[in-house]
């Protein structure tokens, strides 16, 4: 399947499909016309797989970067633009980003601000790449004070979603993805019983189709476009404090998982929703197979600070909640308030 993103700059398309990753030589001839070479930036785990074997139609040069948020770095972003330099990289180029959401949020980043901006075309090849980084436009690398703290939103030729990699993804990979999935499929408020029922296709189908109509209307989040950070505010406070304990504590999909519990549980404190709401997030959630429990060794004033700094905090406490009228963000929280809903949260088992 294809979606289109309609945006001021011009539209481009969200291919969903097996062998999506062929399409590569025909979106660079027909978008980049002029471009004589094309680097296609990737990590040497996944060059070694059997169906690495992408063309782009033009002279190619290969760069390797770490796997995971090792890759989203200022000292990998740096080493990148001197390889893109040294290989004499023109505006006219293209660059191909193949990985997971780190890869593709580190290359986006690159791409954007070399030589102010080089052409752009996104291979995800994780679930939570196909169905949230590479699509929209965000790109962007981590500080030590935070995730995704230095960043540009910058527009890709195409995105190339080939669901046929997939299968080689280990399992917990897999359930990051579906992090991504169960936030698009609670915006939507769909029932859990199609849930059950749904294919994988047809799940990052879901979530890029809600991805592609916010991204269309609202491309900087400055409005609508919010909603996708559903979940992400203590979601992010988990990565930031997982980051310290080790690169595998936690994955990107496992933190918005709790994250979305928790924002149910939060609105139910002030009042926005009842206990079926919860409910209903909670059998979302379980219905993926994915763990909706804060783990108890992360300190709650820890996090508490780190929402506090997110960037989507704005200076203040700020989660996006469900209400009696959907979803919308709601700044200005107590702290004291949130506090005790986490605490009651760790205590759940």
């Amino acid at each position: 399947m294809n979606f289109r993103v309609e945006l001021e700059g011009g539209p481009y398309e969200v291919v969903v499909e097996p062998g999506a990753r062929d399409q590569l030589a025909t979106v660079i001839a027909e978008k980049a016309p002029r471009a004589k070479s094309a680097v296609v930036v990737t990590s040497s785990s996944l060059a070694g797989q059997p169906w690495f074997d992408l063309n782009p139609g033009l002279e190619q040069f290969t760069l390797f970067v770490p796997d995971g948020e090792s890759a989203k770095t200022l000292s990998a972003l740096e080493e990148l633009l001197e390889a893109f330099a040294e290989r004499r990289l023109s505006r006219d180029d293209v660059v191909v980003a193949v990985g997971g959401g780190a890869i593709t949020d580190l290359v986006g980043f690159a791409a954007a601000v070399y030589l102010r901006g080089v052409a752009l075309v996104q291979v995800p090849t994780s679930l939570v790449g196909q169905v949230d980084a590479a699509v929209g436009g965000k790109t962007g690398v981590n500080l030590l004070a935070g995730k995704n703290l230095v960043g540009a939103f910058y527009q890709p030729l195409a995105v190339l979603c080939d669901t046929s990699v997939l299968s080689t993804l280990a399992p917990r990979e897999q359930l990051s993805g579906l992090g991504e999935v169960a936030k698009c499929w609670l915006l939507e408020n769909r029932d859990v019983a199609s849930l059950h029922a749904a294919t994988l296709t047809e799940l990052i189908e879901t979530a890029v189709g809600l991805k592609v109509a916010l991204v269309a209307v609202d491309e900087r989040e400055g409005g609508s476009r919010v909603l996708l950070n559903y979940g992400h505010t203590l979601a992010h406070a988990l990565e930031k404090l997982a980051l310290r304990r080790g690169p595998d504590e936690l994955r990107h999909g496992e933190a918005v998982a709790i994250g979305l519990a928790f924002a149910a549980r939060l609105a139910r404190a002030l009042g926005r929703v009842g206990d079926d709401v919860v409910e209903y997030h909670d059998e979302v959630l379980s219905a993926l197979e994915l763990k909706g429990r804060l783990p108890s060794h992360y300190p709650s004033d820890e996090l508490l600070e780190a929402m506090t700094f997110d960037k989507k905090a704005r200076h203040d406490l700020s989660f996006v909640l469900a209400g009696p009228d959907g979803y919308s963000l709601v700044t200005g929280l107590d702290r004291a308030l949130v506090a005790n809903v986490l605490e009651h949260f760790k205590g759940e088992s």
